[in-house]
């Protein structure tokens, strides 16, 4: 089954807890503290695969959540880093926000991309020593991992795709030129994936070729297969128009290439500038006034045109040249840059990190805060200092500017992720 498109959750791994510790060794008086900090949670980290051509696994686990750090210890002792965690997917995948639609990377090369970035791991208490807080009881926690809904979607990397209505001889030529072996039947809609085949023009030079299925009139609104299988071509350097010259399905050639091409423009103008050559196939059963004619039509339009016949090989060798020719012409495949993150994003993920919700029920102020839960992991409510920083912390979150708002009285009862605390001004 060929699956081109998954959306998929991926979380890079929180980082570690520092820790509270206090050196204890004999005849040392007053060891002080010597926790350690926190380990970095694991990257999420893309790679291309080349013994991979669909995205059908990620059809079926849909989450990806790579290792936290280890907490700090003792004797100052770092926790240690998680491992990254690697996802392998098809040369040519497009990695995007689901969210925004922003494109996060585009795996065509061999360079492993990161696209959630692990956690830092917190502090020990050993980093909060000074000369007025000598016995620090508090730590800080972990940095939270990256965290994102993205969609994959792959497009298939080749130097020349094959377009045409079905039935038209684009699988026989791809078959008859490279290795490839698609399935070849007298019916339309017998490809029903795109094919790639490698075509060799000698010992140092070969290129890819893409044989498209699917695409008839309305395929850029979704009629037929084109829709699914339009993105395949977007990549492609040189598009080789296949048309039917015999007319055995009572079709025109010329009027199916225009329809063709309305198609791609419709889908991309981009699409619609590459260049093409012009391939009238099956021209062993037409007659040399229908070839002159879609010949005139390729002059016309300052297109190169080729008279072939796939299923014999007639004028196929002479197609293959022309095209690796004008591929050195062409700029390298396309590639898809990053892009930026922008402002509103940048500010929803800040806004995330410090967003909480307040009811009150039965006269008790309920905090909802999730992003608190590590902070409050390390607070020791018997130390003062340590009270005194999670004051700090509920400060210039503005949980307690919101407290205030309410109308929270002297005395009245807090309670933040089931810690119950009397509220003091």
């Amino acid at each position: 089954m060929f699956v081109d498109k998954a959306k998929i959750k991926i979380k890079a791994g929180n980082g570690g807890d520092g820790a509270v510790s206090f050196h204890r060794e004999k005849y040392v008086a007053s060891g002080g503290p010597d926790g350690g900090n926190g380990g970095k949670g694991g990257d999420v980290i893309f790679v291309a695969d080349d013994n991979f051509s669909s995205l059908i696994d990620f059809r079926y686990k849909r989450k990806y959540v790579a290792k936290n750090g280890e907490n700090g210890g003792a004797k100052r002792c770092t926790g240690k880093s998680a491992d990254d965690l690697i996802i392998r997917v098809p040369r040519g995948t497009v990695i995007r926000d689901a969210q925004s639609g922003r494109i996060m990377a585009d795996i065509s090369s061999d360079e492993p991309q990161v696209i959630a970035r692990g956690g830092r791991g917190g502090k020990g208490n050993m980093n909060f020593a000074s000369s007025t807080r000598q016995i620090p009881r508090f730590a800080k926690p972990g940095y939270p991992g990256e965290e994102y809904e993205v969609t994959l979607e792959l497009k298939l990397i080749a130097d020349v795709g094959l377009v045409g209505f079905p039935n038209v001889g684009k699988s026989t030529l791809i078959s008859s030129v490279s290795a490839a072996k698609p399935k070849i039947a007298n019916y339309h809609f017998t490809t029903l994936t795109p094919v790639l085949g490698v075509v060799k023009i000698d010992e140092e030079r070969s290129f890819v070729m893409a044989d498209i299925p699917g695409l008839i009139e309305g395929a850029s609104d979704g009629v037929g297969l084109g829709h699914e299988f339009l993105r395949h071509v977007e990549r492609c350097r040189l598009i080789v128009h296949v048309v039917d010259a015999s007319g055995i399905e009572g079709r025109d050639p010329i009027e199916d290439f225009n329809i063709i091409n309305s198609e791609l423009e419709n889908f991309s103008e981009e699409l619609a500038q590459c260049p093409q050559i012009l391939a009238a196939n099956k021209c062993d059963m037409a007659d040399e006034e229908q070839i002159e004619r879609v010949r005139r039509f390729a002059e016309e339009n300052d297109m190169p045109f080729f008279a072939i016949s796939a299923a014999t090989t007639q004028g196929t060798r002479e197609l293959i040249n022309i095209i690796a020719q004008e591929l050195e012409k062409l700029p390298p495949v396309k590639a898809y840059e990053p892009e930026p993150i922008s402002q509103e994003e940048l500010e929803e993920r800040a806004l995330s990190n410090t967003r909480f919700e307040i009811e009150i029920e039965d006269g008790i102020y309920y905090v909802d805060a999730k992003w608190l839960e590590p902070i409050m992991r390390t607070i020791n409510i018997d130390d003062y200092s340590s009270l005194q920083y999670f004051q700090q912390v509920l400060r210039r979150s503005g949980i307690i500017d919101k407290l205030e708002e309410m109308g929270v009285e002297e005395g009245a009862t807090v309670n933040i992720m089931g810690f119950e605390f009397d509220y003091v001004r």
